[in-house]
This record gives structure tokens, C-alpha cells and sequence, in this order.
């Protein structure tokens, strides 16, 4: 735990499983008082807040159901947010999938994608970034895809999502910089999580493609997510972070 820690409340969206799950315990163990949300994992939710709250019982540890392809949900909990008491920070894990081919997209399935993982975003940022001005500081800190760099074959739509979280960032980052609020954009590849169970039966032959060979640990992304919340990253903000093993630092054809 940190001093400077100590008081400040951070909202984890998508906080029960995987990485959410390793961002809300590394937050924890720093001192914050951490709400997150869930959607489908009501069990693995209210263990993970039973186990932080005993183990850090100074602190506040809530979690809420939230469905965040619903707007009227998301507007709820952009209430929630934004009234929270010493609110300093916003973490958006939630997010789902869609892969087929580019040429075959279903524009309804894209747009229901997009709510998830953009819109959503956008309106828990914007509820979020009032009251960190007025506290003239905070952080703002995204959970994206190297596949809003990299071309994927099937990932167009999920993709296009993450790219454009990254280019909102970018210009959130302009506009809260005056104001002592951060935004930051950090990019995960394959990383050991259930979502890499559709990898099971070919992982040895994806990870011989990581110049690392290796999937990433949800630990090690919730280590960053803990570093750009402290106060040593005060001067980082709309950065493109990967953590993804070297992957989209260039091919890895071996000679």
C-alpha cells in the first residue's frame, strides 16, 4: 500500500475474470479503494471482493452487475462513477469479440460491437473526466487489442473497435492534459486468460510466433495498469503501450 494511494477510488470496467480480475487485485494490494463491474460471473465477482475487502479491510471494495452493451446500464453506472467519493481513476477492461471475414461483416453484430467496447467507453470516460478536472488529477487508462495495429484475418470489426479507442485516447489525453488527468492506452496480446481457450489445440504453434514464445500473464498486464495509476507516471499520457510479448515490434522470421 501507498500513501498516495490512500483515499482515491478507481472504477475497473470488466473486473472479475482474467485481466480485469489482475488489474482489480494489483490496484487493491496499492492501496485504492476499487469498484468493478461484471456482467455474467456473479460467483467469481463476489469471491474476488470477499477476498481483497478481507484482506485490505481499510480499504472499499464494491462490485457491481452491469451489463455494458445496454445503454441504459452503462448510463446508470456512469452515475455511479461519476458521484463516487474521492474518485481518481478509470480502468475499461469489459469488452467482447466478433470474428468473420471483413467482406461477410453483419452491421448490426458490428454496431452491437461497437457499443461494447467504444461507446460504453466513451460515456464512462466522459462521466469520469469531470470530476478528475475539478480534482486536477486522475488517470484514464484503456485495456485495447495489438489488433488496432496489426492486421488480424477475421478480427476486422473487433479491430476497428479497439482502433477507435485508440485514437479517442489520443485525443482525451489532449484535452484532460492541462487539467492534471492522464489517459493511456495499453495493448495486450495473447495473454493467458479463458479468452485463449479457442487457441488450446494450435497454442504451441502460435507462442513459436511470439518472439517471446510465450503467452503474457494477466499479472504482468495488471502491473502496468498499477504503474500508470502511480504517481512516477504523471508525465505519461497518450501513449500506445503493447505488452504482447514483442509481437508488434516487427516479424519474427527466423534465419
Amino acid at each position: 500500500m501507498t500513501d498516495s494511494a490512500s483515499g482515491k477510488t478507481i472504477f475497473v470496467a470488466g473486473g472479475s475474470k482474467g485481466i480485469g480480475r489482475a488489474v482489480v487485485t494489483a490496484l487493491a494490494a496499492d492501496g485504492y479503494n476499487v469498484s468493478f463491474s461484471y456482467r455474467s460471473s456473479p460467483e467469481e465477482a463476489k469471491q474476488l471482493q470477499q477476498s481483497l475487502q478481507s484482506q485490505y479491510a481499510g480499504q472499499q471494495i464494491n462490485s457491481y452487475q452491469v451489463d455494458l452493451s445496454e445503454r441504459e446500464q452503462v448510463k446508470t453506472f456512469a452515475e455511479t462513477l461519476s458521484t463516487a467519493d474521492g474518485l481518481y481513476g478509470l480502468v475499461y477492461n469489459a469488452g467482447g469479440s466478433y470474428d468473420t471475414l471483413a467482406a461477410l461483416a453483419d452491421q448490426d453484430r458490428g454496431e452491437a460491437l461497437f457499443q461494447l467496447n467504444f461507446w460504453a467507453f466513451t460515456r464512462l470516460a466522459g462521466s469520469a473526466a469531470r470530476p478528475l478536472m475539478r480534482a486536477r488529477a486522475g488517470r484514464i487508462i484503456t485495456i485495447g487489442s495489438i489488433t488496432a495495429n496489426l492486421g488480424v484475418s477475421g478480427n476486422s470489426i473487433y479491430a476497428a473497435t479497439k482502433g477507435a479507442m485508440q485514437s479517442y485516447i489520443r485525443t482525451l489525453a489532449i484535452e484532460l492534459a492541462r487539467k492534471g488527468v492522464t489517459a493511456n492506452y495499453v495493448s495486450p496480446g495473447y495473454i493467458d486468460t479463458d479468452l485463449m481457450a479457442p487457441y488450446a489445440d494450435y497454442r504451441e504453434k502460435v507462442e513459436q510466433q511470439i518472439p517471446l514464445r510465450r503467452f503474457g500473464l494477466p499479472d504482468e498486464v495488471g502491473a502496468l495498469v498499477s504503474y500508470l495509476c502511480s504517481p512516477l507516471a504523471g508525465y505519461m499520457t497518450g501513449a500506445y503501450l503493447p505488452i504482447d510479448g514483442g509481437v508488434s515490434a516487427g516479424l519474427s522470421i527466423q534465419r
